[in-house]
């Protein structure tokens, strides 16, 4: 009986590992926390001693006379802003670079870097044009 008990026993243990480490299976270091790292050390005689630099300093500005509240009712209206598209994006900021340069005849299909684009779209995770583009 003493095989049949040891494999059990085997069976268990291994099935145990499986479960949750709480702080009463793990070892005397294990802290179990809920996401947040600590704000200092534990010494080996087990004090915790803070450090300033690990300790989070939140920033608030003073609200003195601020007049809105931090509730928006769902009566409010809709914006009356259409939301910003990629062809939009491109209408607005280069689309008049571009009129400018031809205009002044300094327009080159060589040099689309000025504008922030690029001329092919070798290496790029996504191509944008033809295979991907929505037609």
């Amino acid at each position: 009986m003493g095989l049949l008990s040891a494999l059990t026993r085997g069976l268990a243990r291994g099935a145990d590992r499986m479960a949750e480490m709480t702080s009463k299976r793990g070892p005397r270091t294990f802290y179990k926390s809920r996401g947040a790292r600590p704000a200092g050390i534990i010494t080996s005689s087990r004090k915790f001693i803070p450090v300033r630099a690990m300790i989070p300093e939140f920033v608030v500005p003073s609200l003195e006379g601020f007049n809105l509240k931090p509730y928006v009712s769902y009566k409010t209206p809709a914006g009356t802003e259409q939301p910003l598209t990629a062809e939009g994006l491109f209408a607005q900021v280069v689309t008049p670079q571009i009129e400018r340069d031809i205009e002044a005849g300094t327009f080159d299909k060589e040099q689309l870097e000025k504008y922030g684009l690029e001329k092919t779209q070798d290496g790029k995770l996504f191509k944008l044009y033809p295979k991907n583009f929505v037609r």
